[in-house]
């Protein structure tokens, strides 16, 4: 099933439900739960170092280090469970994505703060292929030259969220804390580092 362009001014944005059957969803997601090395990493806020509000891996072919808020970060092994996502995303989109970075939320108050993906390894037209597993969460936009223009979405188990072309120029985004009951989600970022 292709993917649904959504209507969000100066970006090239689209999304798939159900990119991944709920059976599938799940057996990723077990075998990601319990197989990724999750760590807590340092983020620079406001001026100083504090804990990122999730676990997250940096994963990726050799050589494609990534440089985040002050840090660099020189990529894990490729877990054997997502070298079939990798290939199907790089057949369906033709994007060699040689780095992903894997994100586990453990609970409704793990979030990540308005941010875009924009850092200089990306290039400057980044194609990011966005895979949800687990519980539903929020995910916003909000368009950096006029921020009342906002887009609110559910992303949901097996959901695949694609963002290209000035997406990251004209957009931040957010996956705002919930104090509803929610279970863990894992969320991985399929990147191509370019530099």
């Amino acid at each position: 099933m292709p993917l649904t362009p959504l209507d969000l001014r100066g970006a090239d944005v689209a999304m798939d439900p159900t990119w991944l059957s709920p059976d599938e969803a799940s057996a990723l997601f077990d075998a990601l739960y319990a197989g990724i090395a999750w760590e807590t990493h340092r983020i620079r806020l406001f001026g100083r170092e504090v804990d990122s509000p999730r676990l997250s891996c940096w994963i990726g072919d050799p050589g494609a280090s990534y440089t985040y808020s002050g840090t660099r970060f020189e990529p894990r092994p490729w877990p054997p469970a997502l070298l079939p996502i990798r290939a199907r995303l790089q057949a369906e989109f033709g994007v060699d994505f040689n780095s992903v970075l894997a994100n586990l939320y453990r609970d409704g108050r793990d979030r990540m703060g308005w941010h875009a993906d924009n850092e200089r390894e990306l290039g400057a037209h980044p194609v990011i292929a966005s895979l949800s597993l687990g519980a539903t969460r929020r995910f916003v936009f909000r368009h950096r030259f006029a921020p009342s223009l906002k887009r609110e979405l559910s992303l949901g188990h097996g959901s695949l969220l694609l963002m290209a072309g000035e997406t990251q120029a004209n957009h931040r985004h957010t996956l705002p804390a919930t104090s509803r009951s929610v279970g863990p989600r894992i969320n991985l970022t399929f990147r191509r580092i370019t530099a």
